[in-house]
C-alpha cells in the first residue's frame, strides 16, 4: 500500500512555521568586542580606574581566639547563639552534655574576649 501523506500534518507545518534565526530582531549587525567598543568595560582589569573602598583580607579585624569563638559560634551542634552570651551558650552546652571544646571555655572565662555571640547585633 502506497502511504499518503497526512493532509492535518501540512496544515500544522503551514500553521507553525520553522524559521532559522539568523539575526535578532531583524537586523543584522557585525559583533564587536565590548572591551574593544569601550575600553572602560572591563573595569577589573589590569590598571583600572576602579578603587576599592574595602579591606580585601576579612580576618584583619579579629586574632586567632575571635576565629576559634566564631567556629564555636558557627556550630550549631551547641544550639542557637542568639539571644545569649557565649559563656551562656557554654554553659548550657555543658548542663546538656555537649561537651564544647575547653578552648572556648578557658577563653571565655579569661574574660579578654569579646562576650556576645558572632551575630548579635547583625540580625
Amino acid at each position: 500500500m502506497a502511504s499518503k501523506s497526512n493532509p492535518k500534518a501540512e496544515n500544522m507545518k503551514g500553521f507553525y512555521r520553522q524559521r532559522k534565526n539568523s539575526s535578532i530582531g531583524g537586523t543584522s549587525k557585525t559583533k564587536t568586542s565590548q572591551s574593544a567598543a569601550h575600553p572602560k568595560a572591563t573595569a577589573a582589569s589590569f590598571g583600572s580606574d576602579v578603587i576599592s573602598h574595602g579591606s580585601p583580607d576579612l580576618k584583619v579585624d579579629y586574632d586567632e581566639q575571635e576565629e576559634l569563638l566564631r567556629q564555636f559560634d558557627m556550630n550549631m551542634a551547641y544550639g542557637p547563639c542568639l539571644g545569649m552570651t557565649r559563656l551562656a551558650r557554654l554553659e548550657r552546652a555543658c548542663s546538656l552534655g555537649m561537651n564544647p571544646p575547653k578552648e572556648v571555655e578557658n577563653l571565655l572565662k579569661g574574660g579578654k574576649v569579646c562576650s556576645e555571640c558572632l551575630w548579635d547585633g547583625r540580625i
